[in-house]
């Protein structure tokens, strides 16, 4: 189950100032809230969270912001969502010449 929402960040920095300057920790917050719901092993979820919002794990966006140039320059790598993106993209493009 996906907690993340506005209501749930707000609260979180709200409650937790020390997660408005730390992105890793905030993920680790809302991460921990979900794990929770979905009756993971708290210790385990929590030994994970601890050494990701500690920042001793790559960062997500990092991650996809990698994944995602790596992608633009090496058209090989690229997943089926990109392609059907782009085939919505030159559809709705064509659309909007013949309206």
């Amino acid at each position: 189950m996906k907690l993340h929402n506005k209501e749930v960040i707000i609260d979180l920095l709200t409650h937790k100032e020390h997660l408005r300057d730390n992105d890793q920790a905030l993920i680790a917050n809302i991460w921990w809230r979900e794990l929770v719901t979905q009756g993971k092993d708290k210790s385990t979820a929590f030994d994970f969270l601890k050494v990701f919002s500690e920042g001793k794990l790559s960062n997500p966006e990092s991650i996809r912001r990698s994944r995602q140039k790596i992608q633009e320059e090496s058209p090989a790598l690229r997943g089926d969502s990109y392609y059907a993106r782009h085939k919505e993209e030159k559809r709705f493009r064509q659309e909007e010449l013949n309206s």
